[in-house]
Parts: structure tokens; C-alpha cells; sequence
């Protein structure tokens, strides 16, 4: 059942992003995604390694909702600091704790800081990620464990 779920997800998926419906373009989608589904089922042979995602839809929803808005917030502060006459950077490598308890939830923390228009997940320790800002002020600290807060109650409490 996995494994039609996942074909009929990708297959979607390819269509929808190629948007060309000709014969041998969509030779060439169907022979990837039996390909990607090939290479996936010999991996899990090996490792058996599975991602376990525990995360509250409704919560996530909201918290991914409220990361656009950010990035579209930072995207406009970044925009000012490039087109400033002066070009006002203050470039900075600082630690940021997180609270995460489960590997996704910590995937998802530090991606949401990198797509965040001027900050980087640069590394990350068991429990801090070093983040680079372009134009660090005391307030980064503040929306960062704002940002960390909100990740980890999208996190099911069988996890916390």
C-alpha cells in the first residue's frame, strides 16, 4: 500500500511541476519515479532507516502560515539593507539554543532559519545551531526562540 501511495504521489507531483503531457516526456516521468521508487525500497533494505513524522497538522499549518509572513518580513528588511547607501551589515556568528525533541522538529527549525532572508543555519550540536546573520541586532535572539517555540509546539506531545 506504501508503495502505491507513493508512486501516485510522485507521478502527481512530476506532472504537475513539468507541465508537458507529450508521450516521451512522460515515458521518461514514469521511468524516474519507478527508478527513485526502486533506489528507496534497496535503501530500506539496508538501513531500514524511516523518518517518523509526529507533528500536529493544525499546528503545523498555522506555524508554516506564520513563517511565510517572516519570510516576506525579512525578505523586505534585506531588500532595505542592500539598497541602503551605506549598506548597514553587522555580520555575526551567535549560538542559538533549541528545544526540539525529535529530529524532524529540529530539520524544520533550522531550514525555517535559513529561508529566513539573512540568517544561515551554519552548523549544528546537539542542542544549539550556529547561525550566521547579515545584519545581527539583539532582537535575532528574541525572533529565533520565538521561531524555536513555535517549531517545537508543533511537535506531538508523545515526542515532548
Amino acid at each position: 500500500m506504501r508503495a502505491i501511495t507513493y508512486t501516485v504521489l510522485l507521478a502527481a507531483l512530476w506532472l504537475l511541476w513539468s507541465g508537458i503531457y507529450k508521450p516521451l516526456l512522460v515515458s521518461f516521468g514514469a521511468g524516474s519515479v519507478l527508478l527513485v521508487l526502486l533506489i528507496t525500497h534497496r535503501m530500506n533494505r539496508v538501513d531500514g532507516d524511516r523518518l517518523d513524522i509526529s507533528l500536529n497538522p493544525i499546528r503545523f499549518i498555522g506555524y508554516f502560515l506564520w513563517l511565510l509572513k517572516e519570510i516576506a518580513v525579512s525578505n523586505m528588511n534585506v531588500t532595505r539593507v542592500i539598497l541602503a547607501g551605506t549598506m548597514p551589515i553587522k555580520q555575526n556568528l551567535f549560538r542559538i539554543p533549541h528545544t526540539q525533541k525529535s529530529d524532524l522538529g529540529q530539520v524544520i527549525f533550522a531550514n525555517s532559519i535559513t529561508l529566513t532572508p539573512g540568517t544561515v543555519t551554519v552548523e549544528t550540536e546537539e542542542n544549539e545551531f550556529l547561525v550566521h546573520a547579515l545584519s545581527y541586532s539583539e532582537d535575532d535572539l528574541h525572533s529565533l526562540a520565538d521561531m524555536d517555540r513555535r517549531v517545537s509546539a508543533t511537535e506531538m506531545k508523545s515526542n515532548l
